[in-house]
Formats: C-alpha cells, structure tokens, sequence
C-alpha cells in the first residue's frame, strides 16, 4: 500500500493524475468508481434466511408445542398432530413477515444516512453523496465535516481534525501539508498530512485528495468487527419483556391448576389435560408482543420519514411521546433558511435596498428614493459587495430553473447571490484578490477572516496602496467594537464613540425588522501575514458597513406552534443571533409574548444556575447564545423535570444534542458531528417536522397500548373461560385445537393492522405523557380485567345455552343424555354411535354406554347392546374389571363397532360439539369487536370512525371472520377442529353476544372522554 504521507502534496497528486484545482472528471470517476467499487463500509449481508426460519421455532412456547405434537403422535391422535404444526408453521411464517418487515423497514432508515460531501469535479464544486467517492477525488472539507475517506491534504487552513475513532485521543490533532519522513512505519495518529475515514474536522478548512475508500480505509479494515452487533432492546420492549416474564409465571400457575383440577376432580385422561394445559400457556403468554412492539416502532419510523424526521435510534420513538420543551434553532428550523440579502447600510452615504428573494440570482440595488443603482459604477458600494462575497467559503451551484444552490453556509450563500445580481464570482474577483491565508469562523469570537493579495485594476481601486488585505465578516457588535475606522465615500475616518453608538442603534433598528445583520470590515496588510493566523488581525479594523438578510418565518412553523402549545409542549427559541431579531421572530411565531424579552448569552453568563432556572419561567427567546449555553439550559430544563427536544446543526451543538432527551440535528445544514449525536435528523430542516414527529411518536405509543390492551385482555379472557368451566365442574369448554387458532387468529394479521393506524384525534391536544408512566396507566389495566371478564362471561354463557337449547344438562358428566329417546339423541349425535336398542335400555346401560363403562355391566345388560358378531365369554359375570377390560381392549370386543371412534367422537363428546363451538365462536367473535372498538382509540367511537384508513385491519377483520365460519361449515375442517354447523339462531346468538364487547368498549370511552375533558379542564386552567 501506497504510504501518501511520506510524498508531497505535488507528488500525491501526480501519484493520482489529477488537478487540485479541477478535479475529477465524470469519466474518469466513473472508471475509477468500476475499478474501486462504491466508497462504503462493509455491511451486514442482510436477513441470513436459515437463521430467520430456525428462530422461529426455538421460541419456549413454540418447543412446547411440538412436544404436545409428539405426544399425540404417540397416543395416535393423528389429527391434533397436523393441526398443532399447521399452526406451528403458520406462526411461523408469521414470526417471519413479522421481522422481515421490521428489517426492511429499518435497512430503509439506514439507507437515508449517508453523508453528503462536497467534491470538486469538472472544474467545479459539487455536492454528492459520500459513496460516490473515488480515490483521486478533491474533498473540501470545513468545520463539523465528517472525513468521508483516507486521504492526503492538499491545503490546510488551520485545520483540526478529533480522531478518537481511530486513535483513542480526545483531543484535535493539528494538520499539515508537508511530508513526514520517517525510518519507520508511522502509526494513524503520528500521520498529520493524512485525514481518515469516519474522523471529524473540529476546527478550520482544508482539501483532502482522496487516496483510499471504502473496505481498504483504516477504519473499513476494522468496520467488519462490528458486524453482527446486534442493537438492546428499547425501555419499552425491556419493561414488556418483564411484564412477559411475570404474566407467563401468574398465567403458568393457572395452567397448573386448570390440568390438576382437570384430571384429579374431573378425572379427564391426562393426555388430554395435557394438550389444553399446554394450549392454556401459549394462549396466556404474549410472546409476539415484543416482536409486534419493533414492529410498531418500525414502521412509525417509516412514516416519519414521509414527514421529514429521520429517527436515528428506535428507542427515541418512545421518547417523543414525552416531549414537554422543543429548544429550537431559528434559521432554517423556524424561518424558512432562504437567506436573501435585502438591505445595506454604509457610512456616509444613503442606505441601499437589494430586490428580490431567495437563492435566484435576479434583483436590483435601490437607492432610498427608488432610484436604481448600479453597483460598478458606486466605489462604496462595490467594495462592500466585493468585500462580503470574497470573506465566503460557501458554493453556489447552478441548477435547472435558473435559481442555484447553496452549498455550505446558507448566510454566505445569500451574499454570493447578492453579488450575482451584480454578475461578480467569487472565484472571479479571486482572479484579482486570490486568498492566501484565512482565520475560520468561531463560535466564540463571531466572525472569519481570509487574507488577500491585491492585485489587478479593480482592486487596487477598491483597495488603495495595499499590497494584501484582511476582510473581516461577522456579528456587528464584535466588528463595531474591534474597528477604529470606518469608510466613507471620501476614504477611512477614524470611529468615534458617538458613531459606535450610532452604528449599535442602526444594528438593533435592523434587527428589530427581523433582519439577520452582519458586519464587513477590512484591515490594510504591509505583508504577508503568513498561513498562522491569529486574532490580532481582527484588531484595528476599517469598517465597511452592514448588511442586513432576511430569513422570513416559516408559516408551517407558525401553526406548529400553535400545536405544540395545545399539545402541552413549550417552544423556546436558542438562537446565536441579534436579541432583537431573535424577538421579532419569536413574537411572529408565537413563541414570545408581546411583555416577554430575550436574554442574551451575555446575561446568561452573569447569572446563577437558581436565576438562569428562573428565567426559563419568564421567557422563550435566548439570544447571542454559545453551544455551552444551549448544554447548560438542556441541563437545568431537565434538573426541573422537563423532557426537553434540542435541535442543532453544528459540531460544538453536538454535547447539547447528545444531552437533550431528543437531539435534533438538521439534515440539510447540519454538519456529519451533529447528526452523529442527533437521535433525529430533519430532512428538511423544518421546525414543523419536530412537532409532525412528535405526533406520530405518540400515535406510535397508542398503537403499542392497543397491542397490550388487545392482546392481554383476549389472554385473560381465554384463561378464565378455562379456568372458571373446571371450578364450576363443566365440562371442558374448548378443545387444545381450538385454543391454538384463538391464539393464532389473536396474535395474527388483526394484531399488526393495529401497527398501522394513524394518530388518533385530538392525540395532539393531551398532556406529554410521563417518561416513567406504567404500561398499565390510562385504564389499560382496568380495560384487561373488565374486558377479560367480559369475553369470560360472554363465552360461558354461550356455552351453557348451548345445552339448555338442547336439553342437556352442562353440570352433568353425561349431559343427561340417558334421559334422551333414541330420536331425540340421534338428532344430537351420528346414529352410528347410538345402539338401535337404546330405548329399551335401562338407565344404567345408557349411562355406561355414555362413560364407556361397559367392562361394569352384567352379561344380561350387555346382549342388548352387543351385536350377534360379539359373544362375550361365558365366564363373564365372574371375570375381574382387569380381564373384562382386556377383552374390550385386546380381545373380540375390540371390534365392536359402536366403539371404533376417535377421541371426543363418542356421543357425549359429539353432543357437546354444538355448545362448544358455540363457545369456540364466541371467543373468536368477540376479539374481533374488541379490536374494532380498540382501534378507533380511547376517545372515539368506532360507529364514529369505523375503520377508517385502516384498510388492513378491514381486512384482517374481514378474513378472521371468515376463517372461523370455514372452521365451523367446511366438512374436513369440522373433524379437524371437533365442530358443528351451527344452525341460524346460533350464529346469530353467537354475535350478538359477541358483539357486547364493542358496547363495552364504547362505554369505556364514554367514561375515558369525561375524565379526560376535566383532565383537560384542568390542564387548560393551568396553562
């Protein structure tokens, strides 16, 4: 491998064959990018297919069920065998699409996260995204920049680049140019004229020759060790996963019971007992709620994306819910980032309006009296002009509608455009005034500098008897304060105090329009101060004059505020600009009231924490503020219970970000260091998308406590069905099958359609809800049990009408069916199970035959029932219970007919197929009218809303009704699931019972809307 370091930056790029100066071109990029292939880091292959199927059934539950498949198979209970992995594949393969869509959903995220760089290509300055990248390519890289590939620098403007990725050390390394010459192979940290993939530029400006992408950077080599890593669980997922736990102990213990009760009070054979218990657990156990929860998360970050909000981290979906504080930027986040330079105002002379709007470079220069000016010909003006658009390290680049964009900072951006209209370039007056050296831009001092030869006609008459010039832009107090002259038309004049002042009061009058001021000024250099600069050169300054740019209030942002404040959610305002801008924006938006004033970072710093916390009581508008006051106001918002979201673009916003609850980062502005600390990145960079996220962070969460409430309620009901029948000695109400397909229609498609629904009304007009609230808080817990309670209720009620209808007797262990004529029992049961001379039996023969028992009957009381083909043995009477069994079992009564049945097939059993399906339908039903009351929310009701936009649970709904009408009509399914066709009074009983658990559901609301409104009342009154 090539080691760059030890070469020139001439020789490195000779090395490439390619011009700093132009770049790439397309073709040869183009051959390159097929040569080196895409500049990304290795990445996980994707879903590993084998591993996704085998997962799915190494789940508990999932194991359990097979071993009750392997037992039937063993006690020759063929059909349970199919039906139980019928139903384990179906799971399954909904375990699958389950995680396949959380898969795609988040690879969809990931693919929204690639940087954008700037590369110059053709001879001009592009903005591409960061796989594109070829070795050979020039990147520019200025401060916040994440390094997108290793490379060699060509030109460094005190540049600092922290490499702790890479190095482990915090602190900013200091780069160069020139070569480092070594015996030895130097370490990553030791190679000062090298800039490395994944690290980030914390200070100054620099171009990077790019020498290796992609798998062969320092930081690719390692990149594969991180593969595989899988993400933790969310809060939420891990508070659900222990109410999983406990659930699945409280629900086992049960199921203990239910089979103890079941086989020692009931004497059911175990086998039996054995599949219903088994049945009984996964029904009581919510394993798919976890899976649903990401699910859930997912896909509202999905949609958050079709509304500008980039979530980063799913466990900040979460947290949206309980934003009570959006600490937000003003330019590009409240206003609109159209930066357009509107306004001039220059000693000695009239002030000059600047027409037209945004990034099209058409307008005109406009004297106070309306007459038009032309700069080329006004000195003044046009070294004011000249002087703003060099003191840039923004881009403009054309695009098709004639307009440009800005690439870099949107302010200088706004400059360049107003020299455009002019028709100057920054790369043309650099023809006469080429850069030498510059002092970046800081937070701190509040201005840049660059350094300029003077050279050329024009420049020379702008610039008079200079051999070089300093241009000094930034904040006008700083610039107001450094100067000691400012220049009229006739030349400099020294700056008197009584001018400063005058130049403050043109600031604040400026500002007070809601105009963004920056100052120029300039400094006369003998020499060449060299490429080291310090901020001596921003002493003694001449100053030019100010111009004033405006960034109009975005009018979604207006209206979101509105939102957010009916939402319980404050807005404060953190802006670095001009404190009278900040409050003419403010009150604009309705952030600031017209009695409220902002606070300026100066104030701050002369405040106590106590003062600063009381302050945050009195205002919404911070002005002039540092990245160390935004750290320090998240700080103290949070010390006082709040949950504070923080938007951010640059890197010394980052630990503001990282400490916000919310970070916030601007996708479009925002440097690499801002999003990398940023839980959500706006697309858009738009105030208005904060507020859209946030709601959807709480539909997302309401979705999630539809899941719980749907699907712990239908578990409680399930559980208690079983468990009451057997206290109250009935029989049992519902077979293992049959629980199984609950438990598959419950936790299939009616459950994920609930992940899609949208906000519900009014969802922006509550309260933030509690970061730390219990999952069962809002009536969750008191839905479960009276629902569950409900559904128990309904299903044995059911049950038991079931028999009255027919006059059987449910608290009977032979239904009184020995009370039935044979006419009357055959139309219950297949005549085939019935003996032709059932009439003539007396009550102990027809009871025995019911149980079974025929091994307890008397010779005399068999010969009615045998038929001619069976002879008992002679010794019958005198045979012991063992023997006579055997001959039932083993011997020539094996191959009586009225016994050839399978299990639950004997007449008691087929007489209870009618009011077990009943009950069996019932279940099912009722957990389709509990998740159409569910989805429609806690407020509204579903005659109201009906499905609405849900068509997926529509049709989930739909089919599952469906589903369970085949299980009961379509003949195989009968056998396999041990039903009867229900007949019209039946079906019609069975929903309209069901169906109470919609009317309760609805009264539920009904007593939710009259808490909440005086929850509300009260909320309001507060406010």
């Amino acid at each position: 491998m090539e080691q760059y370091y030890r070469l020139e930056a001439s020789q490195a790029l000779e090395k490439l064959n390619v011009d700093a100066d132009k770049g790439l071109s397309s073709e040869e990029a183009s051959k390159r990018r097929e040569e080196f292939g895409p500049n990304e880091l290795p990445r996980d292959e994707g879903i590993n297919w084998f591993q996704l199927i085998t997962s799915q059934f190494t789940d508990l539950m999932v194991i359990i069920l097979i071993i009750a498949a392997v037992i039937s198979a063993f006690l020759g209970e063929t059909t349970d065998v199919i039906v139980i992995l019928i139903i384990v594949v179906l799971n399954a393969a909904l375990g699958i699409y389950q995680e396949y869509q959380a898969e795609q959903a988040l690879a969809a995220l990931s693919a929204l996260q690639v940087p954008q760089v700037r590369v110059r290509r053709n001879g001009e300055v592009h903005q591409l995204s960061a796989e594109n990248l070829v070795p050979g390519d020039i990147v520019l890289l200025d401060e916040g920049d994440r390094v997108p590939a290793d490379g060699r620098l060509v030109t460094n403007v005190n540049l600092r680049i922290e490499e702790a990725a890479l190095t482990g050390e915090s602190v900013p390394v200091d780069k160069f140019v020139h070569a480092v010459q070594s015996d030895d192979d130097l370490p990553v940290g030791d190679q000062a004229n090298m800039a490395f993939m994944g690290t980030s530029v914390t200070y100054g400006r620099g171009t990077l020759l790019v020498t290796e992408t992609g798998l062969r950077t320092e930081i690719g080599k390692i990149a594969g060790m991180l593969l595989g890593v899988e993400e933790g669980e969310t809060p939420l997922q891990r508070r659900l996963d222990q109410l999983g736990k406990v659930l699945a102990g409280g629900a086992l213990l049960v199921v203990a019971i239910v089979f103890i009760v079941g086989v020692a009070v009931q004497g059911i054979a175990p086998q039996q007992m054995f599949l219903i218990a088994v049945s009984l657990a996964v029904a009581a156990v919510p394993e798919g709620l976890p899976a649903l929860v990401t699910i859930g998360l997912s896909l509202g970050a999905s949609r958050m994306v079709n509304r500008h909000a980039l979530i980063r981290r799913l466990p900040a979906v979460e947290t949206l819910g309980s934003v009570t504080v959006i600490c937000s930027d003003k330019t590009g986040t409240l206003t609109k980032n159209e930066m357009t330079a509107t306004f001039l105002a220059l000693p000695g002379r009239d002030d000059v309006n600047v027409s037209g709007i945004g990034y099209t470079p058409k307008g005109d220069f406009i004297e106070e009296d309306g007459d038009l000016l032309d700069p080329s010909n006004d000195v003044a003006v046009a070294r004011f002009v000249k002087a703003m658009a060099l003191s840039t390290n923004a881009f403009l680049e054309p695009v098709d509608n004639g307009s440009v964009n800005i690439v870099g900072d949107t302010t200088e951006g706004a400059l360049l455009v107003a020299a455009r209209k002019v028709g100057w370039t920054r790369e043309k007056l650099e023809e006469d005034m080429p850069r030498i050296a510059e002092l970046p831009f800081s937070s701190e001092r509040k201005a840049m500098t660059t350094v300029h030869k003077v050279g050329g006609t024009s420049a020379n008459d702008l610039f008079t008897d200079m051999e070089y010039v300093s241009i000094t832009k930034g904040a006008p107090d700083r610039l107001i304060t450094w100067a000691t002259e400012e220049h009229l038309p006739s030349g400099p004049r020294a700056l008197s105090d009584d001018r400063r002042q005058r130049w403050h009061d043109e600031v604040n009058e400026m500002a007070s329009q809601g105009l963004r001021v920056l100052g120029v000024a300039y400094r006369p250099l003998e020499t060449d101060p060299g490429e080291t600069l310090d901020e001596e050169i921003e002493r003694e300054l001449v100053l030019l004059g100010l111009v004033g740019i405006l960034d109009p209030a975005r009018p979604e942002a207006k209206e979101a505020v509105k939102v957010a404040k009916a939402a319980g959610i404050r807005t404060i305002m953190i802006t670095g600009d001009h404190a009278l801008t900040g409050e003419a924006i403010a009150r604009d938006l309705g952030i600031l009231n017209e009695n409220e004033h902002a606070i300026t970072g100066s104030q701050l710093d002369k405040m106590s924490d106590q003062e600063i916390t009381a302050a945050l009581k009195q205002t919404s508008c911070f002005a002039r503020v540092s990245p160390a006051h935004k750290l320090k106001l998240v700080k103290l918002l949070q010390e006082n219970g709040e949950i504070a979201a923080m938007t951010g673009d640059g890197v010394n916003d980052a630990p503001a970000l990282k400490q916000a609850d919310i970070g916030v980062a601007m996708g479009i502005t925002g440097t690499e260091v801002s999003k990398g600390a940023a839980e959500m990145v706006l697309t858009d960079d738009n105030f208005a998308s904060i507020v859209s996220a946030v709601e959807e962070g709480r539909a997302i969460y309401d979705n999630i406590r539809k899941f719980i409430k749907y699907l712990l309620s239908s578990n409680v009901g399930e559980i208690l069905v079983m468990f009451v029948a057997l206290l109250m000695n009935l029989k049992i109400p519902l077979l293992a099958i049959q629980i199984l397909w609950i438990n598959l229609v419950t936790d299939g498609l009616p459950a994920i359609a609930l992940g899609f629904e949208s906000a519900e009304e009014g969802v922006m007009k509550r309260r933030p809800r509690p970061k730390d609230e219990s999952i069962f808080a809002g009536g969750i817990g008191r839905h479960i049990i009276v629902i569950g309670l409900l559904i128990a209720a309904l299903t044995l009620g059911g049950y038991l009408w079931g028999h009255y209808q027919y006059g059987m007797e449910p608290f009977s262990a032979t239904l009184g069916l020995e009370d039935f004529t044979y006419e009357e029992l055959t139309e219950l049961v297949d005549e085939a199970l019935v003996p032709e001379s059932w009439d003539s039996l007396n009550e102990g023969q027809r009871i025995a035959i019911l149980n079974e028992e025929y091994a307890s009957l008397s010779s005399a009381d068999l010969e009615p029932i045998l038929s001619d083909e069976v002879a008992l043995p002679s010794d019958w009477d005198s045979l012991d219970e063992e023997a006579r069994m055997t001959f039932f079992g083993e011997g020539a009564g094996a191959d009586i007919p009225l016994l050839e049945h399978e299990a639950n097939d004997d007449i008691v059993g087929q007489a209870e197929r009618i009011p077990r399906t009943i009950a069996f339908t019932i279940l099912a039903f009722t957990q389709m009218f509990e998740v159409m009351g569910i989805h429609a929310g806690d407020r509204i009701s579903f005659f109201r809303k009906g499905f609405g936009k849900n068509n997926l649970l529509l049709g989930a709904v739909i089919s599952t009704f469906l589903l369970q009408l085949a299980v009961i009509y379509v003949p195989f399914l009968q056998n396999a699931f041990h039903t009867a066709p229900l007949g019209g009074t039946e079906l019609l009983l069975s929903l309209a019972l069901a169906s109470l658990v919609l009317v309760a559901v609805e009264i539920e609301k009904v007593i939710n809307r009259r808490e909440e409104d005086e929850e509300q009342a009260a909320f309001a009154a507060a406010s």
